[in-house]
């Protein structure tokens, strides 16, 4: 049950290693928004999100990490895999597929 299951936690003592390469894309001072570009290095569950929770900047339509006013400003979670990198299970050849960021 999505709205149901738990929140991750940001535990600096005890939490696992996680780390994240980011870049500014562009600012917007009116909209009071970032657009960032993020790479996650190590791949943990919800690791994005919670990197950015835990800098004061959660992500435009948030439901779950956010406060109300950000949930509230995006129709819906504006986070956007725009290039992945898989290996081919058989032939363990990279395979990169690409989507441009839809909003």
């Amino acid at each position: 049950d999505w709205p149901n299951r738990p929140l991750r936690i940001i535990n600096e003592a005890l939490g696992k290693p996680s780390v994240t390469r980011w870049r500014v894309i562009a600012h917007d001072e009116a909209a009071r928004s970032t657009r960032v570009e993020l790479e996650p290095v190590t791949g943990r569950s919800h690791q994005l999100r919670i990197h950015l929770k835990a800098l004061g900047h959660t992500i435009l339509g948030d439901a779950l990490y956010a406060d109300a006013r950000v949930q509230a400003s995006a129709p819906r979670l504006l986070l956007h895999a725009r290039t992945l990198t898989l290996f081919h299970p058989f032939s363990s050849e990279p395979m990169t597929f690409e989507s441009p960021t839809p909003f």
